[in-house]
């Protein structure tokens, strides 16, 4: 697996972000059965850049929590059935990993956003990652059901991490 953490804010968190990211990222593969080493790519940034990325690619013009950008366009969401058909789109040529996509978290909202929650900057962190892999994995929260599934899953997912509100 190969994840690229680039943080382009300084910011210092009291735990180990990039460890804390890699064992996200990995059990959310674990969990998901994905059968196929795979490429992420996280970014650590702030409100102002957060906002402008969701101007341009969503027309919302506000800072956001968490952006996911999926490479794959999933039948049915978790099923890699598609990729095996379209090998030249998913996979990098030169790894022969499949690319599952980027990942853009805004430091600012995992402070405030904990506080407003109630719980650590570290649960936060943890949460936007395993929301945001459930996106690569086709995974929305557009209705009621979808996302009643999705809170479950991302539960699971931090559970099993050990991670806890």
């Amino acid at each position: 697996m190969s994840l690229v953490i680039e943080n382009e804010v300084d910011v210092k968190f009291d735990f180990d972000y990039e460890k804390l990211i890699m064992d996200v990222v990995n059990y959310a593969l674990d969990y998901i059965k994905c059968p196929y080493e795979s490429e992420v790519n996280v970014t650590l940034t702030n409100n102002e850049e957060i906002h402008k990325i969701n101007k341009e690619f969503r027309e919302i013009d506000r800072p956001t929590d968490v952006l996911s950008f999926p490479m794959i366009q999933y039948e049915t969401p978790g099923d890699f059935d598609i990729v095996e058909s379209c090998e030249d789109l998913y996979f990098n040529p030169d790894s022969g990993e499949m690319i599952l996509g980027d990942i853009i978290i805004s430091t600012d909202k995992v402070f405030s956003q904990a506080e407003e929650y109630g719980h650590s900057p570290k649960r936060e962190l943890a949460f936007l990652v395993a929301h945001s892999m459930l996106h690569l994995f086709g995974f929305d929260h557009i209705d009621d059901e979808e996302r009643k599934d999705m809170e479950k899953r991302q539960n699971e997912i931090l559970d099993a991490l050990g991670i806890y509100r």
